[in-house]
């Protein structure tokens, strides 16, 4: 399968900047100031529609995206488990439901925002997203939900900026979206399984503090 790479190991990680190295010959780059335009968006997303793996900026660092049916593929990018599983993106709330997902009420009053919450879907759960980012909202319009994980290889540190990406983990995707640096910080984590939500990270304490406030509300 093409991008799997089980049972080999790189003997030091090899990053990529624009002067020293670029993507492979087959993947697509956009470079994107601010927000890609319409016409890139449409490419972008036929892109993955079609079962490209794409490097994505999020709201806190960039992520491999891809629709669901590509989690396999993904996991042998990151040399990761597939037993863990992925974050998944949509573009709203009322696309998670159409997938299944018990999305609570209270999530109406704070996403989109920089929060992944833990989510029932049927017997089991699944952590999800509304990203605060419009463009990548649009993006989902147009794909659907996709699954996101950080673009590093398990073990390594989030990579905050595309000159950060690995030159191997480049030569196993298909795009890239360069929109600069992002902040790096992680975001928050709260699991809504139960009767009361939870912290499983706080992520920025500016906005954690808004994120008690917001559910000590709703208690």
């Amino acid at each position: 399968m093409r991008g799997c790479w089980a049972g080999k190991k790189f003997r030091r990680r090899r990053s990529c900047t624009r002067a020293s190295c670029s993507v492979g010959p087959n993947v697509k780059r956009w470079q994107v100031a601010g927000a890609p335009t319409d016409a890139q968006l449409d490419e972008i997303a036929s892109l993955l529609r079609s079962g490209g793996i794409v490097v994505l900026p999020t709201d806190t660092i960039y992520g491999l995206h891809g629709l669901p049916s590509e989690s396999e593929r993904i996991a042998a990018i990151k040399y990761r488990h597939e037993e863990k599983r992925f974050l998944m993106i949509a573009a709203s709330i009322e696309q998670l439901r159409s997938i299944g997902v018990d999305v609570p009420s209270t999530l109406n009053e704070i996403w989109p925002a920089p929060m992944t919450a833990v989510l029932r879907r049927g017997a089991s759960t699944i952590a999800a997203r509304v990203p605060d980012l419009k463009w990548l909202r649009d993006l989902l319009e147009r794909t659907g939900p996709l699954i996101s994980t950080s673009a590093n290889r398990s073990g390594d540190p989030p990579v905050a900026s595309t000159d950060e990406l690995r030159s191997d983990l480049l030569n196993a995707i298909d795009g890239v979206v360069d929109a600069g640096r992002r902040e790096g910080k992680p975001s928050a984590i709260v699991d809504f399984t139960e009767t009361e939500p939870r912290f499983i990270r706080e992520g920025d304490p500016r906005f954690a503090q808004i994120l008690r406030k917001t559910l000590s509300k709703k208690l």
